[in-house]
Parts: structure tokens; sequence; C-alpha cells
């Protein structure tokens, strides 16, 4: 009898285990069609800022879970050294130069929110095709992508043309104008060399205003707007929107952190119960760095650590939402930053820009890994994972291809994509990324390029255009305020200066004909790379163009009657 109860339980066990064995793995069991999407993007947060990249100093407990629980990448690289331009290929999966978003001249960001310059009404982002599939689309925080094109109402470049649902946040990004404490920043480099030139505006404006009001002088109202419109940057530029509304004039900056987190966790709980796309674009750690009261004073660098804290803490209070809900293992989750910390932002002895770790230069650098190498995390339990790092080189670029693929949607086919599905990569079914080549540019300007070399594992980087340091040696250049990308502020290097990152992650000691057998090789084919590229770019309309650039009273997003254009309409709640 024990004999055939013996048989029986394994006649019966053999065919369950058998089953069992021919289950696909956890991460297909696992796999839901179209899960939520959360992308959290820090601005001007250096990659040397995050515990789980090596900083021991500034705590961010809630950042370093995600690694610990997903992907980490170590070499996730922007596609522009600013936010305007790396933005703008980040929500489109490709270059800025290819939208017209990267600069020609030194305007290389969108400097006014009554600009005409913005992402154009063409470029089909990841949020157009994600609504297009179903999703509910949210973006929350910083845009700087532009506002309007000919008329105030326009909206031509708004997040709600392009495939946005729902906006609440600043059209613009932040700068230290919009805090009456602090130093005005807005364009400071052109007021400084410019200050006569702008003394002699204020005299001529406040003197036509006088002429104006005694009739001694004819001149039109407009053009008196234009000439005082420069002295208003806190109010034309430091608001806030709900969609197409403008609900603070200037911002009230004590509240936009609160205001910002109760949106974000509020999107959340609005759309749970069908898939969402929720883009937190976090105002920190940009300067003026708001910081609440909570959070002053707990790091040990100052109002920066400060702030990077309070950034860690927000992320840790949308994933306990996420928690809440009980969306964690239906939620694809990705941490960045724009680009790398901004190393000449101090005052004084007070260093207001963040820490690019071992990697040399910084923010608005195009070349250099400190501009453009920066966190990139991935969490999605069950399918991704958990503990892993990967050293592939990665693009922000890619999270376009990456979040189009799990929505079910399909790139365009009229256009180049230049990024790569990351999903493979991640779950570790391939062992290599898809990029062979990435390109480096600074504004219009190719500075360097990368090419990584499957077969032997080298990681060569080739600089065409470096910037020229002040003081020499220090590393970020402390005289202008931000590295240019041509003129007398770089420096042309034929041959190019070669590293191979793999060995060399600071680039620290360029390779020669003499010190590398493989010199000649390697520069000839980042050459043939270039030139491959190069057939690629078509002409398009510059939107950082000077005309782009400067303020225009007509496209002036005003709550009221313009000029006069203040409210707040939040204080009720």
């Amino acid at each position: 009898a024990s004999f055939l109860l013996l048989y029986f339980r394994t006649a019966l066990a053999a065919p369950l285990i058998l089953g069992l064995l021919l289950q696909p793995p956890l991460t297909q069991l696992s796999m839901v069609p179209q899960p939520n999407i959360v992308l959290l993007m820090a601005d001007d947060l250096g990659i040397g800022d995050v515990g789980c990249y090596g900083n021991d100093t500034i705590r961010t407990p809630n950042i370093d879970r995600l690694a610990k629980e997903g992907v980490k990448l170590t070499q996730h690289i922007s596609a522009a050294p600013l936010c305007t331009p790396s933005r703008a290929a980040f929500l489109t999966g490709r270059y800025p130069l290819r939208s017209g978003m990267d600069a020609i001249n030194n305007y290389r960001v969108i400097f006014w929110n009554a600009g005409s310059g913005g992402l154009p009404p063409n470029e089909t982002t990841f949020a157009k095709i994600l609504q297009q599939q179903g999703y509910s689309t949210g973006l929350i925080g910083k845009w700087h992508q532009g506002v309007n094109c000919e008329s105030r109402n326009d909206h031509c470049h708004h997040p709600l043309n392009h495939g946005f649902d729902y906006f609440y946040g600043m059209p613009f990004t932040l700068i230290s104008d919009c805090q009456p404490t602090e130093t005005p920043e807005m364009d400071r480099v052109f007021r400084r060399k410019l200050w006569l030139y702008t003394q002699m505006i204020g005299l001529v404006t406040l003197t036509a205003v006088l002429g104006r009001l005694t009739g001694l002088i004819s001149v039109r109202w407009k053009m008196l707007t234009c000439l005082t419109g420069y002295g208003f940057v806190r109010y034309w530029n430091c608001i806030m929107m709900r969609n197409h509304e403008v609900t603070e004039q200037p911002m009230v900056t004590d509240r936009t952190t609160s205001l910002i987190l109760r949106e974000s966790i509020s999107f959340i709980e609005r759309n749970k119960h069908k898939p969402f796309l929720l883009f937190l674009s976090f105002l920190h750690s940009h300067t003026p760095l708001l910081t609440t009261e909570k959070f002053l004073g707990r790091s040990s660098h100052g109002l920066y650590g400060d702030n990077v804290e309070e950034m860690d803490w927000m992320v840790g209070q949308v994933l306990d939402a996420i928690d809440k809900e009980g969306l964690k293992n239906t939620t694809l989750i990705y941490f960045a930053s724009d680009h790398g910390g901004w190393l000449e932002r101090k005052e004084g002895k007070r260093q207001l820009g963040g820490w690019n770790g071992i990697y040399r230069g910084g923010k608005a650098m195009g070349g250099w890994e400190g501009g453009i190498r920066v966190p990139g995390i991935f969490r999605w339990p069950g399918v991704l994972p958990a503990g892993t790092v990967t050293d592939e080189p990665t693009s922000l670029m890619d999270i376009y291809p990456t979040v189009v693929q799990l929505a079910g949607g399909v790139l365009p086919q009229d256009r180049v994509i230049d990024g790569r599905d990351l999903m493979p990569l991640l779950r570790g079914t391939v062992e290599h990324s898809e990029h062979e080549f990435l390109f480096h540019y600074c504004g219009i300007h190719l500075h360097a390029v990368r090419w990584h070399q499957k077969d032997s594992g080298a990681i060569w980087k080739a600089h065409y255009w470096t910037p020229v340091f002040h003081p020499p040696g220090a590393g970020a250049c402390y005289d202008r305020g931000f590295c240019p990308c041509f003129g007398e502020g770089v420096t042309h290097h034929d041959p190019p200066l070669l590293f191979d990152l793999s060995r060399d992650p600071s680039e620290a000691k360029p390779l020669s004909a003499d010190t590398e057998p493989l010199f000649d090789t390697v520069i000839r084919t980042i050459g043939r790379a270039i030139e491959e590229h190069r057939k690629t770019l078509s002409p398009v309309p510059e939107q950082l163009s000077l005309y782009n650039a400067v303020w225009k009273p007509w496209l002036q997003p005003c709550c009221g009657t313009f000029p006069f254009c203040w409210c707040d309409k939040e204080g009720d709640n």
C-alpha cells in the first residue's frame, strides 16, 4: 500500500514540477500591458550628489532605495549640458539640433516666457504617443520648452499641445530673480558686459515715459512696454500655471514645493484606475534652491545639500503614494537629472551648484563627462532585477522608445529617433547597449564623440573642442559663469584629445599615437561615424535664434490685463 501511495504521489507531482519548470521566468510572468510610468527628473543635480553614486554626506535614502530595488545606470548620458536642449531631446528621443532646440549663439536656453521659440508643434513627444494609447498624461513642475508662437494665447509650445492632458507648474525655469531676497540672475553676463548700455536704456525709458505723460514726446505705449519689460523679470518669468491658466504671477515661492508635491500625489490618486504617465519635473536643485524651513540646515553641504535632501524626501512621498494605491508592481519608475551640476554657481564662499563626482567639467560643457553624465535609475518590481548595475552607455533619449514600446505605441517613421529601447538591457536579456556612437554637442557645435567598441569593451571618447578653464586648471569657467561653445573661450584639438573611459573615466590622461597603438584607427573610425551622422541632419528653423529669444510683450502670459499682470489664485486654497 505504501508503494502504491508513493507511486501515485510521484505520478501527480511529476507533471506539476514539469509545468513549473516550463513556466516563463518571473520577469515575463509579471509583465503587464501598459504599466503606469512615473518619470522623475531633477534639475542641475550632479551625479556625485546622490548616495548610491558615491556621496556619503548628502542623505538620499529614497533615491538610493530605487537603485536597491531596481537597475542603476552608471553611464547615463544627457544629449545636452543645459536645460532647454536636454529636455527637448528627452521628450522627443532626438538630438536637440534636429528640432532646432540647440543654439547657434550664446542664448542656449529659452530666456523668457514671452519669447517665441520653443519645442516645435510638429515634434512628437512620448507623451503624445502615450496619450493616443489611452494613457492619462500629466506634467508637474518645470517645462522650459516655450509657451507661445504668435499671440498670447496660442500656446503652440505649451505642454497641453505636446501630449499632456494636465499641466501644473512653471512654464519657465527657476532663476534667482524668482526669490526677492536673492541677487538677480537673469542674463547676468549680458547685464554685466552691457551695464552702460542698460543704464542708457533706463534713462531713455524714463525720459520717454515722462515725455509721453506730459505730452512733450510722441511715443507709443507698446514701445514703452517693450523697454520696461526687462525690469520685471520676476513678474514675466516667475509664474505658475494650471493647464492654460496663470495661477500665480509672480509665484509665491514659500509654498511652491508643497503645491508641486500635492499636485503630483493628486494626479496619481485621480488616475489609479487606468494607465497613467506622470512626468514630475522637479524645480530642485536649481538656484535659488527653494527649500522649506523643515529642511533648512539639515545637511552638511549648506543650502544646496538641504535642497537635495528635500527633493529626496519628495521622491519618498511619491513612492509612498504609489504603494498606498497598490500600484508598486504595475508602475515603472525612472529617476534622472537633466544634465550635470553647475560648478560655477557660487556666491562668495557659498557653493550653490552641484558636484559631479570623479567626472571632469559640469553644466554647460558639452564634451566633458561632468556636464552630461547623470544619475539614471529604473525600478519595476517583478520585471526588472533588483540591485542591478549596468555600465553600458545609455542616453536620456532612450526613455522615448522605451516608454512608447511599453505603452504599445509605434515610433514615428517619418523622422530619425536617436534613442534606443532600454528594456532588453534593463531586464538582462542582452549584454550590450544598442548605442555604438553617441555625439556630444555644445549648442550646434560637435565637441566630442564616444565610441563603444563592444568587442573589446573600450569606451573611446574623442574631444574636438574643449572650453578654456579660468583660472587655468580650475576645472570650470569661473570668469564667465558658464563655459562657452565657440569663440575665444574654446580650444580646437587636431588631432582630437582621445580617452578610453573604461580605463580613465575622469578623462585625466589623454592618449596619443605614441601611447596608444589603436590611436589612428580609433580617430578614423570616429571620423567616419561623424560623416554618417551628419548625413542624417536636415535644416530646421532655429528655435533659439536671437529673434526668438527676445522678450515680446504680445506673447507674455498674463493674469489680468497686460501689462498689469499679477494674481494669486492659490491663496484661497
